[in-house]
């Protein structure tokens, strides 16, 4: 992962909770601050509402406390300018926020276009919520569109709206074109859809009326050739706000960060991928990049403005342990695992499977491992897998609290859905194709209700925004290529409220799943060649 520099915390101040102002100013019954400047003709040059008070070496100015003179302020490159929010703004909703939550709302209000990189489970979706609000409230903006995955537009992002402003308007535009088109056009204050649903009513958006665009998961506009990245690149205008959240930008790969850095500040941005490229990796072979010594700078310097908090600096969250298991494949899955290795095909019920490249024959690999093994012709041919399932078995047996369980492939869900409910563990299961609706009844059930014990994942389709800390292990039952996706899938337990040590456990039985959990685990790792992985796997004795 190359990693990302925050912008600096505020410090301490003891009149306004933490939120730092500069060594040279003072704020002034709420309305004013009051800055000791060397050359304070470059605030009063540029701000109306700002009066000099005393001339000399170091000269006092007055500046109305408003967030348009706050924002110049900033501009100007003068030190931790305090946002008006934090004095002017009474913070409403079911939740006291943290001072953390504050501090990123803060930072939202000065930038009208920003990042923000906080970790999973620190409660980004509030922060942007309250920031929101109090520019309604002070008539900087009135709509706001937020674009999300499909998984947490309403057990997310709803919900959140409502706990921390429930006075404000939420409009979920999901469904038919007409549909979404109708939620667009209502009074909602907040209209919320999911990534792909953009392009369906591009014109409709396009004149809404929103002048505000928040992006959470925002590493799905990574790569702007894409018909996703493109139809919001149309939709953004120069006066938009726009902010981009995610807790692991450029976590695969320094390229990574164009996509995102050409969205927010485009002028800022290499005008072509190529220059980019050129400037962070270097070149070995025809086809293998790798980043250059400086290309953390250069992401650096790229992604900003932008703001960051960790949970360790936030939140007092119990530690996160890590665990595997090792799961000896069945002698029917070892049999085919053999084979596909050595001759690239697997005969079984009947059926051929051919892998095709290197991406492909891996994922037969851990579709072996898993128990349900898709074929060319799309269908499934099944294995046995009762090793890994008698293990995972003992894993929730010896939890004392709910467990997720992450597995990669579909069929594989439904192998061990049945398997589980026949030996009367409550279960549900979550991928691609629960409807929205389905997945926010089951996540409210998980979370609050005694069943379902066991939640069963396809990591994809609820690895972002969704809170499930009533489980406290998670479990993985075959590896995943995606770090970003693994970290936050982790995430999901380890958030705000978790009050038990958490536990992952990693399901192994293949050498292939070893390799790849630790280069997931690896995390400082930009990415790890697939290719390279697939030969080593067959090249063994």
């Amino acid at each position: 992962m190359v990693p990302v520099r925050y912008h600096p915390n505020f410090k301490r101040h003891s009149r306004l909770e933490r939120f730092a102002i500069g060594e040279d100013m003072e704020i002034i019954e709420g309305k004013a601050l009051k800055l000791k400047l060397r050359n304070p003709h470059k605030v009063l040059n540029v701000i109306p509402k700002s009066a000099l008070l005393e001339e000399g070496d170091v000269s006092t100015v007055m500046v109305h406390w408003g967030l348009e003179e706050a924002q110049v302020l900033k501009n100007l490159r003068i030190k931790n300018v305090p946002s008006p929010i934090v004095a002017k703004y009474s913070w409403p909703g079911i939740y006291q926020p943290f001072t953390h939550q504050k501090q990123t709302s803060a930072f939202f209000t000065l930038h009208r276009r920003a990042f923000c990189f906080n970790e999973p489970g620190t409660g980004k979706t509030l922060s942007v919520t309250w920031a929101c609000d109090y520019l309604m409230n002070t008539k900087h903006i009135k709509r706001v569109l937020v674009i999300c995955p499909l998984s947490i537009m309403q057990a997310a992002w709803q919900n959140d709206i409502f706990k921390g402003a429930m006075h404000r308007r939420v409009g979920i535009a999901y469904g038919s074109k007409e549909k979404r088109a109708q939620i667009i056009n209502s009074d909602a204050e907040f209209v919320i859809i999911n990534f792909d649903g953009v392009a369906v009513v591009e014109d409709v958006i396009a004149n809404a009326g929103f002048d505000m665009i928040v992006i959470d998961e925002a590493n799905a506009y990574k790569t702007a050739t894409t018909t996703r990245w493109k139809v919001l690149n149309r939709i953004l205008k120069p006066n938009m706000w726009l902010w981009m959240l995610t807790g692991t930008p450029a976590s695969q790969s320094p390229l990574d960060a164009y996509g995102l850095a050409k969205l927010l500040n485009p002028s800022a941005t290499p005008r072509s991928f190529t220059m980019y490229r050129d400037q962070v990796m270097h070149k070995i072979t025809q086809f293998k990049w790798v980043p250059k010594v400086d290309a953390e700078q250069v992401v650096n310097s790229l992604l900003q403005p932008a703001i960051r908090f960790t949970k360790d600096q936030c939140l007092d969250l119990p530690d996160m342990l890590y665990t595997e298991r090792e799961v000896p494949l069945t002698p029917q899955q070892l049999k085919y695992y053999n084979k596909l290795r050595k001759v690239m095909a697997v005969q079984a019920a009947g059926e051929e499977i051919t892998a095709v490249n290197a991406a492909a024959k891996l994922n037969k690999l851990l579709q072996i491992s898993c128990g349900a093994v898709y074929t060319d012709n799309d269908e499934v041919v099944s294995f046995d897998a009762s090793n890994r399932i008698e293990v995972l078995k003992e894993v929730i047996d010896e939890s004392t609290n709910k467990v997720l369980v992450f597995v990669p492939f579909r069929h594989s869900i439904e192998l061990l859905y049945d398997n589980l409910r026949k030996d009367n563990y409550t279960v549900e299961v979550i991928h691609g194709g629960v409807p929205a609706g389905r997945r926010t009844d089951i996540f409210k059930r998980f979370q609050e209700d005694a069943d379902p014990r066991v939640l069963v994942i396809q990591p994809q389709a609820a690895s972002h925004g969704v809170t499930l800390h009533a489980a406290n292990t998670v479990v993985w039952w075959s590896p995943i290529t995606s770090y970003e996706t693994y970290a936050q899938a982790n995430a999901r337990v380890h958030r705000a409220g978790q009050t038990n040590k958490c536990l992952v456990v990693k399901l192994m039985g293949s050498p292939v799943e070893a390799k790849l959990y630790k280069a997931l685990d690896s995390k400082e790792q930009a990415q790890f060649n697939l290719m390279e992985l697939y030969k080593d796997e067959l090249e063994r004795t």
